[in-house]
């Protein structure tokens, strides 16, 4: 059996694993890592190879990296890669986890929708990911207006300033992922969903999928000449400045909702006077301007939105395999009773006040 892992910013693991037994009883028997990484000495990896042979084929990430980290002994250097993302190769390779290259994306570019609606279709589409009654997605979202969007634990008093909130006819909304406030102008940002079976980040931890699945559109950008990289926890940034937030929630049921706005163009003199930035979140990025935190992608490229968009996509099709899909009629019905009944009320956008 065979699993790969590309560490974002890394090397590529590859475990090729073979097992005896059935059912529970299942064991690896023969272990094989190998890849395009550094390791010294060189004599650690028939050790970590061997550390695998008798585990249970069940074993957890963690477990499989304990074995290994003693395999390899405190003095081995591991280079591009580490005994964690061994394990996520090993699981992947045993069945338990998936990689990009297992599943088929619905590519949608999807039409204007009010901002409710929206936060609605994202816990929509991925409640059907997790239900199985469609497969992992992409979409592109279009705006219908100005909004800020908020995440799920942040205070609206603290983050809004009511009276430029007026001015500049924001609708408030509130996502189901945490992370902080998103100012929204149509044609000024492009926002993008991946909708994914949570098999696709088994094993890595909330900060290590945010890198993994944001991995593609770092690619994506540097085709457009931007030095893109990601800064954990949730932000896309170029050395010119921030050009993005990630957020995140993971369901029960199965799915993995990811979302990333990013700023194509920006009016820095509306969203300051629409968002209280504290002082304390700029000088924890290291500047006095918030106006300075962010450098557009218009700025860094001289593309428009739409051409943007069109590279974007055409990255993504060209590393994985896709087809083109819709927001379907059940979705956005589903989505408009949750509207009414959650995600447009003062209940849901106030909860915490």
């Amino acid at each position: 059996m065979h699993g790969e892992y590309k560490i974002p910013g890394g090397k590529l693991v590859v475990a090729d694993i073979e097992t005896h037994g059935d059912g529970a009883d299942a064991a690896v028997s023969g272990a094989v890592i190998s890849g395009d990484f550094f390791l010294e000495p060189p004599e650690a990896l028939p050790a970590m190879n061997a550390s695998l042979v008798g585990l249970p084929a069940t074993a957890s990430v963690a477990d499989m990296t304990a074995a290994l980290t003693r395999a390899a002994g405190p003095g081995a250097q591991l280079i591009g890669f580490s005994p964690e993302a061994v394990a996520i190769a090993v699981r992947r390779a045993l069945g338990h986890a998936t990689s990009w290259h297992d599943h088929t994306f619905d590519v949608i570019h999807d039409v204007p929708r009010e901002p409710h609606l929206q936060m609605a279709l994202d816990d929509v589409i991925a409640k059907e990911v997790g239900a199985g009654r469609r497969g992992p997605a992409l979409r592109i979202w279009e705006w219908e207006r100005n909004t800020v969007v908020i995440g799920s634990f942040q205070s609206v008093r603290n983050e809004i300033d009511p009276e430029g909130a007026a001015a500049h006819h924001i609708t408030v909304t509130r996502r189901v992922s945490g992370g902080g406030a998103m100012f929204i102008q149509p044609g000024n940002t492009i926002t993008y969903s991946l909708y994914v079976p949570t098999s696709l980040v088994e094993g890595l931890s909330f900060e290590q999928s945010y890198a993994f699945l944001d991995d593609w559109v770092l690619g994506a950008l540097r085709e457009l000449g931007i030095h893109a990289t990601y800064v954990p926890l949730n932000d896309i940034a170029s050395p010119a400045g921030k050009i993005a937030g990630a957020a995140q929630k993971r369901y029960t049921s199965g799915a993995v909702l990811h979302h990333v706005t990013m700023a194509y163009d920006i009016d820095a003199d509306a969203m300051l006077q629409v968002l209280r930035i504290g002082r304390e979140k700029l000088s924890d990025k290291g500047t006095k301007s918030a106006n300075k935190r962010v450098d557009p992608l218009r700025s860094q490229t001289g593309m428009t939105r739409e051409a943007i968009i069109e590279s974007f996509l055409g990255h993504f099709a060209s590393h994985y395999t896709t087809v083109a899909g819709a927001v379907t009629d059940a979705e956005v019905e589903k989505a408009h009773v949750l509207v009414g009944q959650r995600f447009s009320t003062p209940e849901w956008i106030n909860v915490v006040p």
